[in-house]
């Protein structure tokens, strides 16, 4: 429902990718080999609520979804696949009268944290949920990776 499979060339070799649609109709690529885009630009789905979940980029937006266990969010959701794309989203997230953030527990994440806090009404900074890890994807990959061993723990088995 989010994802696509994208088939691509690159020198007439063959090659294909998760693919997350943004708004200009391009998308965002993933594979074991190549993480890029066809054009940059923000995923929005727009349900016109007054509340806004921002993600920095679009695997961490798939791992809230599967943390809550939902399909869809049901409020406002803006995935910026670039930090480089928030300026353009300013108007956008102005308007918001609360924005939970879940950017990367990096400089450029808490500047851009920063940054809406002083422009924008009632930004949550929620990356203190994941705070020893990088980002949202990081966390829930740590969080199945210690539910495994737990298993195996009760199990009998070693890992």
């Amino acid at each position: 429902i989010h994802c696509s499979e994208v088939h691509y060339s690159v020198n007439s070799k063959p090659y294909y990718a998760v693919g997350f649609r943004n708004d200009k109709g391009g998308y965002e690529l993933r594979s074991k080999y190549f993480k890029g885009c066809t054009s940059k630009d923000i995923t929005s789905v727009i349900r016109n609520k007054d509340h806004c979940l921002l993600f920095e980029g679009f695997m961490d937006y798939l791992s809230f979804l599967t943390i809550k266990n939902i399909q869809n969010s049901p409020v406002d959701v803006i995935v910026l696949n670039s930090l480089a794309n928030l300026p353009k989203e300013k108007n956008t997230l102005e308007s918001y009268k609360c924005i939970s953030a879940f950017l990367d527990n990096d400089q450029a994440g808490k500047r851009a944290v920063q940054e809406l806090q002083s422009t924008c009404n009632n930004v949550n900074n929620l990356s203190y949920f994941y705070s020893a890890c990088k980002d949202l994807n990081e966390y829930l990959c740590h969080k199945q990776q210690n539910k495994q061993s737990q298993k195996l723990k009760r199990s009998g088995l070693k890992r």
